[in-house]
């Protein structure tokens, strides 16, 4: 299976050398004790293997062949949607999402005698999946092809 997912590092520049020195390390014969990095570190204890609970806050399944995101993966993040009329012929939809972000979209029909309450969510629904497939094809563009500088 595939997840996305992001996170926010810290980050020093620093040699490999100078990253085996600060382990206590003795650097390989077959390494170059000048070549450039970075010391990272994560907001979070970093291992190898990941705890279920760290793993799942972290990462969202795509499923398939990590090569897309899925309607299910949009209904997912899309997490709990709540419609509220604002007026005489205005519907206003909040989404917050599973990342806690709140994305609002309003609908609005011209004249209050046609206003339908259900026709605004969907519109506004609408819009919200459209938001979120962007930002979630922005994610999995990201992880599977990098930066390109």
């Amino acid at each position: 299976m595939y997840y996305i997912g992001v996170k926010r590092i810290e980050a020093e520049p620093m040699t490999l050398g100078m990253y085996n020195d600060h382990k206590g390390w003795t650097i390989p014969e077959d390494e170059d004790p000048a070549k450039e990095g970075y010391l990272v570190t994560y907001s979070d204890t970093y291992s190898s293997w990941s705890p279920k609970e760290v793993f799942d806050d972290a990462y969202l399944a795509i499923g398939g062949d990590g090569t897309k995101i899925t309607q299910d993966t949009v209904n997912e993040f899309m997490g709990i949607l709540v419609a509220s009329q604002i007026d005489d012929k205005t519907t206003l939809v909040t989404a917050e999402t599973i990342t806690g972000f709140r994305q609002h979209e309003v609908s609005s029909c011209v004249d209050p005698k046609n206003y339908d309450a259900e026709i605004g969510k969907n519109i506004c629904e609408k819009r919200i999946q459209g938001t979120v497939w962007k930002c979630l094809g922005f994610v999995l563009q990201w992880a599977n092809y990098g930066l390109k500088k």
